[in-house]
């Protein structure tokens, strides 16, 4: 019998996130009846099957290449 993980949110650090990607954030959480926080959670436990390692080795050097523009 599998025992279920309990939800606990054991860490709390400072994030800064650009404003379309807070967007994203907020809205993906309203769409599945989760806080922030939550989504987060989701997001990053299972990051290998909610993203596309073609598309993302596509996308990072993209977001890298005008990160530094974007700062300012």
């Amino acid at each position: 019998r599998i025992m279920p993980i309990r939800f606990r949110l054991s860490r709390r650090f400072p994030v800064a996130m650009t404003e379309v990607g807070y967007r994203a954030l907020r809205r993906f959480a309203a769409e599945a009846s989760l806080s922030e926080d939550e989504a987060l959670s989701f997001l990053f436990e299972n990051l290998s099957a909610v993203t596309s390692a073609e598309a993302l080795g596509q996308r990072l050097p993209i977001f890298r290449a005008t990160l530094e523009a974007r700062k300012n």
